[in-house]
C-alpha cells in the first residue's frame, strides 16, 4: 500500500487522461470518470441576497436549512437548520416513499420556522451520481453509499421530489431552482467566503471532487463561452482496470463483499465507509498467519464493519492513539501487546495515509489541468474541502497537503474547510441562480433594443430606398437626408489606361500620398506610398495656414506682405489643414525624387461634397470628427490649388476629386467589369454606385450613367429610423462633434461602435450588473472603448481571459461572466451595424436591379474599410442580411486590397483618357467644318461613311453618353444619338 512518487505521478497522468476522456463526447460513454456538467456557471460574488431552503440527502443524516443572506456585498450568512433520520427502510426500500419522506420533512420543517406563508426557491444536495442538462433537473445514474431505494435509478429526482411535494401544496409553495452534488456544495460555500475558490472536495462516507472548466472544452454542453463546474465522479476512477496494478488482495476483498462489486473501486481505496474495513480485512490476515494477538482472532474481528474510519482516526491520534487502540482492540475481544498495538496503529497509518495519496494524485491532476487551461506558469487557487474523514482524522489534512504540494509545484494552494456543509453551498448556488436569473432578464432587455426582426429590417430597406429617390429629384433633394451626390465619374476602366498619376487619401487620421504606375492592355498597376498623420489640433483647426504670431490666416495678408513672398517661411508657421496636405506632399516628391515632377493628381476626399464637374468639390459638412473651420461651403480643390500655389515648389494637375467610396468602387471596377457598387465599412459608413443618368435629375443629359455618391451616413437624421434607435445611440449623438447628424453613420461606423459599446457598458454597471458595479475612471472616457476591441473580444479565437486582459486595459477587473456578458455587448452592437449595411446595401441592388428591368441581377460590391476587413463575423453577417432582403440579387462582395488611393488614380486616368477622346472629337469636327464644299466629293469617294457623319454634326447636338458634354456647341437640330459604329 505504500506509494512512491513516481507512482503518484504516474496516477495522475492516468487521471488526467480519464479527464479528458469524460469531456470528449465520443469517449464519454466508455469514460469511468464521468464528468458530469452541473449547469453551475458561476460563483458567488457577493452580490446574492434573500431567502433561501436548502436540502442535504446523501449521508447518514438528513438535513433541512433556511439560509438569509444578507444584502450590500456584506458576505453575511445566517443559517437555521434541522436533522432527520434516514432510516435503512427509507434509503434501501420504494423510491416513492423515499421523496414523500423527504417531502414530509421538508413540511415539518417549514411549520416549525414558520414558513409556511413564503415562497422561498430551494437547492437540493443530492450527493450522487446524476446526468444533468439544466440546473433544476437530474437523472440518477447509480446510487452509491448505502442507498438502494428501488425505482429511482434513470429517473429525474427533481420530478420526484415535486411530485412528492404536492401533497403539502397547502403547506409548501418552493421552486425548486437547482440540483447540486455536495462536492459542488462545498465548492459554493467555500467561493462566497474566498473568490479564489474554483474545486470542491469531499473526503467522508464517499468522497468526490468538482471544478471549474472552460466551456470550450466540455463537449457534452453546447456553447464556448464561460464556465462550468464540472462533476468528476472521481470515485469510479479504476472502474476499468486502470488500477489494477496498484488494487491489493485487502481492496478485491473487500469490493466483493459490497452492495455494488466491480463499481466506486478508486472511492473503495480512499473514503470513510471502507478504510476502517480495509484495516480489519489485514487485521484479520495477520492475525491468522500468528503476526498479532499471539495467533488468537476474537469473533469480533470477523463480523464485517466491526473497526470503523473513528476508530483508525482515534488509533493515529497523536499522543493518545496508542491509549485508544489498545481500547478498540480490547473492545473487540483482542489481547493486544504493547508490540500489537504498535502494529495495529502502523497498519491504520498505512491504509489512511494511501488514502491521501490517492486523493492527492487525482487533485494534482486537477489543478494542473486548471492552470494549463489558463494558460499560466503559476497557479493560484482555493480547493474548499469538506468531509468527516478530512475533518477528524488527525494526520489526514497535513498528508493530503504535503503530497498536493509536492506533485505540484507550481500552484499555491490554499486548503479551506467548509465549516457550514454542502446543504449552505446548496443554497448559494441558489443564491446564485436567482441573482444570474435576474440579472439575466436586466441584460437580455437591454441586448434586446439590438436585435432587429426581419419585419424592422425589411423597413430600414425600404425607407432606404425612399431616400435615395428623394435625393435623385431636384424637387426633393434639397430636404433629402441621403444626398445622392453626382461625382461626374462617368465611365469604368477598359485597360486602356497608362500612365505615372500622384493620387492623395484624406478620410481619417492619416493622410495617403500615392504615385500609381499603370500600364495599359495588362491591367497592371504597381504603387508606391507613404502614411503621414493629421494632429488633432490640424482636423479640428483651420483650413488654412496661419501666422502663429498675429492669429491671421494667410489669405488676408496682403500680397506685399513678407509672408506671401517668401516661400521658406512654411516651417515656421503653424500647419493647418491643406497646407499641412501640401507638406505631406512636398515630403513625398522628394522621397521618391520627383520634386520638379509634372503629374496628373486625383484627390481622394472622403467627406460629403457637392460637385459641378469631376474636378470639382464643394464642402458640404465635415464628418468622422473633422472641423477644421473656413472649409464647410468651400471648393476643397481650389483650397489645394491655393495652398500648391502657396508652396510655390511644385506644379499638379488636379484632374479629379473623388470620394473614397468611388475610389472602391473603380479599384474592385479594375479587375470585375460587374463592380457597379462601391461600399466603405470603416472609420466612416458610405457607398456610391452607377446610376442610370435618366434618374439623375440634379444633371442634365438621359444617356448613360453617372457613378452617384450617397452620402447615406446622414439616413435618419429626418427621424425616420428613431424606432429603432437606442438611448445608447441618443447619448453618443448628444456626445459628438456633430450632434442630430449622420444618425446613420452612428449607428454603422467603426469611430462609433466602441462607443456605444462603453454606453452600454456603464449603463448595466450603473445596475449593479457589471464589474461588482465599480466603474472605473478610464471608463468614463469619452472613446476608450475603441471599435478594435470588438473586433479582438469577438474572435472566435480569443479565449475569455484574453478577453479579461482586454477589459483590464481599461482598468475594469472583470469575471469570467462579466467578459462573457461584455462579449455579448459587442456581438449585439456589431450585428446590429452589419444588418443595417446589409438593408441599405440590399436597397441600392434592388434598384439596380429593377432599374435594369432584369429578373435576376448579378453584380459585384467593392468594399473597403477596417471593420469590414478586421471584424472576424461583420462581413457574414453583412452578406446574409443582403440575401434575405434582396434574394433576386446575386451579388458578390470584392474586397479592395489597395484601397481608394489607387481608385482615385484609375479614375484621374479614365478622365484623362475621355478629356483626350474629347479633345480628340472637337479637333475632328474643327476640321470637318474647314472642309470646302468642293472638297467634298473628293473625301466622300475617300471615306463613303464620312458624309453621314457630317450630316449628324450638321443637324444635331450630339452628346458623348460617357463624357456627357457637346461635341457640336450650338449646332441646330434635333438630340439624335450616334450610331454606335460612329460612337466616339
Amino acid at each position: 500500500m505504500r506509494l512512491s512518487d513516481e507512482t503518484l505521478l504516474d496516477i495522475m497522468a492516468r487521471f488526467q487522461a480519464e479527464m479528458q476522456k469524460g469531456l470528449g463526447k465520443d469517449t464519454n460513454p466508455t469514460a469511468s470518470v464521468k464528468m458530469l456538467p452541473t449547469f453551475v456557471r458561476a460563483i458567488p460574488d457577493g452580490s446574492e441576497n434573500g431567502e433561501f431552503l436548502s436540502l442535504d440527502l446523501g449521508g447518514s443524516k438528513f438535513r433541512v436549512l433556511k439560509v438569509q443572506v444578507s444584502e450590500e456585498g456584506k458576505r453575511n450568512v445566517q443559517m437555521e437548520s434541522q436533522f432527520y433520520p434516514t432510516p435503512n427502510e427509507i434509503i434501501r426500500g420504494n423510491g416513492t416513499e423515499l421523496f414523500e419522506y423527504v417531502a414530509d420533512c421538508l413540511a415539518d420543517f417549514m411549520r416549525t420556522k414558520e414558513l409556511m406563508q413564503k415562497k422561498l426557491p430551494l437547492g437540493l444536495t443530492f450527493s450522487f451520481p446524476c446526468k444533468q442538462t439544466k440546473l433544476e433537473e437530474g437523472v440518477l445514474l447509480s446510487w452509491t453509499k448505502k442507498f438502494k431505494a428501488r425505482g429511482v435509478q434513470g429517473t429525474d429526482v427533481v420530478s420526484s421530489l415535486t411530485n412528492a411535494m404536492r401533497k403539502h401544496k397547502q403547506d409548501l409553495d418552493v421552486d425548486i431552482l437547482a440540483l447540486v452534488n455536495d462536492t459542488v456544495g462545498t465548492m459554493m460555500t467555500c467561493a462566497y467566503d474566498d473568490p479564489y475558490c474554483e474545486v470542491g472536495v469531499i473526503i467522508g462516507t464517499g468522497t468526490n471532487a468538482c471544478y471549474m472548466e472552460d466551456m470550450s472544452n466540455i463537449e457534452l454542453v453546447e456553447g464556448d463561452e464561460g464556465r462550468m463546474c464540472i462533476n468528476t465522479e472521481w470515485g469510479a476512477f479504476g472502474d476499468d482496470g486502470a488500477l489494477e496494478d496498484i488494487r491489493t488482495e485487502f481492496d478485491r476483498e473487500l469490493d466483493l463483499g459490497s452492495l455494488n462489486p466491480g463499481k466506486q473501486l478508486f472511492e473503495k481505496m480512499i473514503s470513510g465507509l471502507y478504510l476502517g474495513e480495509l484495516v480489519r480485512l489485514i487485521l484479520l490476515k495477520m492475525a491468522k498467519a500468528g503476526l498479532l494477538f499471539g495467533g488468537e482472532k476474537s469473533s469480533a474481528l470477523h463480523i464485517k464493519g466491526k473497526i470503523e474510519t473513528r476508530h483508525v482516526a482515534a488509533m493515529e491520534k497523536y499522543k493518545e492513539g496508542l491509549a485508544n487502540t489498545r481500547e478498540i482492540l480490547t473492545d473487540l475481544g483482542l489481547e493486544a501487546s504493547e508490540a500489537d498495538c504498535v502494529a495495529v496503529q502502523h497498519v491504520c497509518t498505512v491504509v489512511s495515509f494511501r488514502s491521501a495519496n490517492l486523493c492527492a494524485a487525482a487533485l494534482a491532476a486537477i489543478l494542473t489541468r486548471l492552470r494549463e487551461n489558463k494558460k499560466l506558469v503559476r497557479l493560484r487557487t482555493t480547493v474548499g474541502m469538506d468531509g468527516t474523514l478530512y475533518k477528524i482524522h488527525p494526520q489526514y489534512p497535513k498528508r493530503l497537503h504535503k503530497v498536493v504540494r509536492k506533485l505540484v509545484p507550481n500552484c499555491d494552494v490554499r486548503f479551506l474547510l467548509s465549516e457550514s456543509g454542502s446543504t449552505k453551498g446548496a443554497a448559494m448556488v441558489t443564491a446564485v441562480a436567482s441573482r444570474v436569473q435576474a440579472q439575466r432578464k436586466q441584460i437580455d432587455k437591454v441586448l434586446a433594443l439590438f436585435r432587429l426582426t426581419r419585419e424592422q429590417l425589411v423597413g430600414v430597406r425600404d425607407k432606404m430606398r425612399v431616400e435615395l429617390e428623394y435625393g435623385l429629384k431636384r424637387d426633393t433633394h434639397p430636404l433629402a437626408t441621403v444626398k445622392m451626390l453626382p461625382t461626374y465619374v462617368c465611365g469604368m476602366p477598359d485597360g486602356t489606361e497608362k500612365g505615372k498619376f500622384l493620387a492623395l487619401d484624406l478620410g481619417g487620421t492619416n493622410f495617403r500620398v500615392l504615385l500609381v504606375k499603370i500600364r495599359s492592355g495588362r491591367r497592371s498597376v504597381r504603387m508606391y506610398n507613404k502614411i503621414f498623420a493629421i494632429p488633432l489640433e490640424i482636423m479640428q483647426g483651420t483650413g488654412e495656414e496661419v501666422n502663429a504670431g498675429q492669429g491671421v490666416p494667410r489669405s488676408e495678408v496682403p500680397a506685399c506682405h513678407p509672408i506671401q513672398c517668401r516661400p521658406g517661411m512654411t516651417a515656421a508657421l503653424s500647419l493647418q489643414l491643406f497646407d499641412h496636405i501640401v507638406q505631406c506632399i512636398a515630403d513625398f516628391l522628394d522621397y521618391m525624387g520627383l520634386k520638379g515632377a509634372q503629374l496628373p493628381l486625383g484627390f481622394t476626399f472622403s467627406f460629403p461634397c457637392r460637385q459641378a464637374s469631376i474636378d470639382k468639390g464643394t464642402l458640404i459638412e465635415w464628418t468622422k470628427g473633422f472641423k477644421a473651420t473656413d472649409c464647410e461651403g468651400e471648393d476643397v480643390v481650389d483650397m489645394l490649388r491655393e495652398a500648391i500655389k502657396r508652396r510655390n515648389e511644385f506644379d499638379l494637375d488636379i484632374v479629379a476629386v473623388v470620394n473614397d467610396t468611388v475610389g472602391t468602387m473603380m479599384t474592385c471596377g479594375y479587375e470585375d467589369r460587374n463592380c457597379e457598387v462601391g461600399l466603405i465599412a470603416g472609420t466612416g459608413s458610405n457607398m456610391c454606385y452607377m446610376e442610370e443618368m435618366r434618374n439623375i435629375e440634379l444633371v442634365e443629359g438621359d444617356e448613360g450613367k453617372m457613378c452617384i455618391n450617397t452620402e447615406w451616413g446622414g439616413f435618419g437624421d429626418n427621424g425616420c429610423l428613431d424606432d429603432i434607435r437606442t438611448q445608447y445611440d441618443k447619448e453618443v449623438d448628444e456626445g459628438s462633434l456633430n450632434p442630430g447628424k449622420q444618425r446613420y453613420e452612428k449607428m454603422t461606423s467603426g469611430m462609433y461602435l466602441g462607443e456605444i459599446v462603453r454606453q452600454i457598458l456603464i449603463d448595466l454597471t450603473k445596475q449593479g450588473l457589471l464589474f461588482r458595479g465599480q466603474i472605473s475612471e478610464r471608463l468614463r472616457t469619452r472613446g476608450i472603448f475603441e471599435t478594435k476591441f470588438l473586433s479582438q473580444i469577438e474572435s472566435d479565437r480569443l479565449a475569455l481571459l484574453q478577453v479579461r486582459r482586454i477589459l483590464q486595459q481599461l482598468g475594469l477587473d472583470s469575471t469570467c461572466e462579466d467578459s462573457i456578458v461584455v462579449k455579448e455587448v459587442c456581438g449585439a452592437v456589431s450585428r446590429r451595424a452589419a444588418e443595417l449595411y446589409g438593408a441599405g446595401l440590399a436597397a441600392i441592388v434592388e434598384k439596380r436591379r429593377e432599374d435594369q428591368g432584369f429578373e435576376h441581377l448579378k453584380i459585384t460590391v467593392g468594399v473597403d474599410g477596417t471593420l469590414y476587413k478586421l471584424h472576424p463575423h461583420f462581413s457574414r453577417i453583412l452578406q446574409e442580411t443582403v440575401k434575405e432582403l434582396a434574394p433576386r440579387c446575386d451579388v458578390t462582395f470584392m474586397l479592395s486590397e489597395d484601397g481608394s488611393g489607387k481608385g482615385a488614380a484609375l479614375i484621374t486616368a479614365v478622365a484623362k483618357r475621355l478629356q483626350q477622346a474629347r479633345r480628340e472629337n472637337v479637333k475632328r469636327e474643327q476640321k470637318l467644318r474647314s472642309i470646302q464644299p468642293q472638297d467634298e466629293e473628293a473625301l466622300i469617294a475617300r471615306e463613303p461613311c464620312r458624309k453621314l457623319f457630317m450630316l449628324k454634326f450638321s443637324y444635331s447636338s450630339v452628346r458623348h453618353p460617357q463624357l456627357q458634354v457637346p461635341l457640336s456647341p450650338g449646332s441646330a437640330g434635333g438630340s439624335l444619338p450616334l450610331p454606335s459604329y460612329l460612337d466616339g
